[in-house]
């Protein structure tokens, strides 16, 4: 009843379309195939799905993300559970990167009898897919699907990560601290309800703060921001605020480089990527982007990620090349932990065990402690900012920020 409650309020505020958030991913990992197949006739494997992109705009954050669940299923590839052992086998389905493509990527991992779904990057795709899975009767835990409708009005979809509008409010106040910014011009692809919802609640925080908006929003497969990086630097904004996928937050950091645009760029998580950061190597540009995990967290995690990218090909491919660490990378990695916690009180891979049993789930992750309020989304007070080194094409840690700038 609360989760669509929370719906009907939710849709007053955002109306827009849909989105968010490799080598593509294997439709099974960890465990010798011959073994798990042995297993699963014996029913001693608990399969888990993985619901994230492997192709389209948003193919770079899926792959990292998969990255953290496949380190951690190389890492744990077995669960006690009722007083047996099981082994347990990552399924992937490709969604696509596309909300018409996502329903079809659900039903797919439906029809593998898998017990709960890790998923996705992405919040339009999370929620083109998310009815699937509630009609099925089976739990989704979201790992850095941001958007509030993810979890409203399904009772089914659960997440670890925190939402776009506290993830706003934050951005907003670090531009108003940081820059003492007055003006700030957004800019969003149109349909897109990632986009448009951080740009709405982005904008509900700076206005109230006194201080003035522009936005605007570009056409899906647009290639050509001059017009829109001009605008911003001929109405004398303070700072930009670009909430996009990686692809198009690629192309608008060159051009604003090749145009001198000179003013502070703010991203949301899906900047934090390595493609977005290669982007701004040996330019004048400033990013800072709102992300769940920086590298030097956890050095036990950081040098287990780093070593199980160098020693796989795939998984440097995916990782694009090299051994940074994404955030959505080490949120993969908390969803897998996160997942067997709620195995382990379900007692069993009962799918309708395991999704009376998240609720209660408490973990200590590598990104911080997690746990679920009663709309199922993750109990998060805090956000990491942290900076594009330019000279070195690192990313370079900030500050930890809470919403309203404290």
């Amino acid at each position: 009843m609360m989760k669509k409650l929370v719906a009907m309020m939710l849709a007053g505020v955002m109306a827009a379309g849909l989105t968010a958030c490799g080598t593509a991913a294997p439709q099974t990992t960890g465990g010798a195939e011959s073994t798990e197949a042995s297993q699963a006739s014996s029913g001693d494997v608990i399969r888990i799905g993985v619901f994230e992109p492997s192709t389209g705009d948003s193919a770079s954050g899926g792959k990292k993300e998969i990255l953290g669940m496949q380190f951690a299923n190389a890492e744990t590839p077995t669960v006690e559970a009722g007083g047996k052992t099981y082994t347990v086998e990552l399924v992937a389905a490709d969604n696509g990167s596309s909300a018409d493509k996502a329903p079809s990527a659900a039903s797919e991992l439906v029809g593998k009898d898998v017990s709960l779904v890790l998923g996705s990057y992405g919040s339009g795709v999370s929620m083109a897919g998310g009815p699937k899975f509630e009609e099925a009767g089976l739990a989704a835990i979201g790992v850095t699907c941001t958007n509030p409708n993810v979890t409203a009005g399904n009772d089914y979809y659960f997440r670890i990560c925190f939402l776009d509008n506290f993830q706003a409010d934050v951005l907003a106040n670090f531009a108003m601290e940081k820059f003492s910014a007055k003006k700030a011009y957004c800019l969003g692809e149109n349909g897109n309800e990632y986009d448009q919802g951080l740009v709405a609640f982005f904008t509900q925080v700076f206005e109230a703060a006194g201080g003035e908006v522009i936005s605007d929003s570009f056409p899906t497969n647009n290639s050509d921001f001059t017009s829109y990086l001009n605008k911003a630097k001929s109405e004398g904004a303070d700072v930009i605020f670009t909430p996009v996928s990686i692809a198009y937050a690629k192309q608008i950091m060159e051009q604003a480089a090749s145009l001198d645009i000179g003013i502070p760029f703010l991203g949301s998580d899906t900047l934090d990527d390595n493609m977005v950061l290669e982007a701004t190597k040996g330019t004048n540009l400033q990013l800072y982007v709102s992300t769940f995990y920086q590298e030097g967290g956890s050095e036990t995690f950081d040098k287990g990620i780093k070593d199980y990218i160098n020693g796989n090909s795939d998984a440097l491919t995916a990782n694009g090349g090299n051994d940074t660490i994404s955030a959505v990378t080490a949120m993969g990695y908390d969803a897998y932990y996160v997942a067997l916690e709620a195995i382990k009180a379900a007692g069993s891979g009962d799918k309708a065990a395991i999704k009376t049993a998240i609720p209660g789930v408490k973990y200590d992750g590598v990104s911080g402690s997690i746990a679920f309020d009663e709309i199922g989304d993750a109990v998060r007070d805090t956000a990491y900012i942290k900076t594009a080194d330019t000279a070195s094409g690192t990313w370079a840690f900030e500050k930890v920020q809470t919403g309203s700038g404290k």
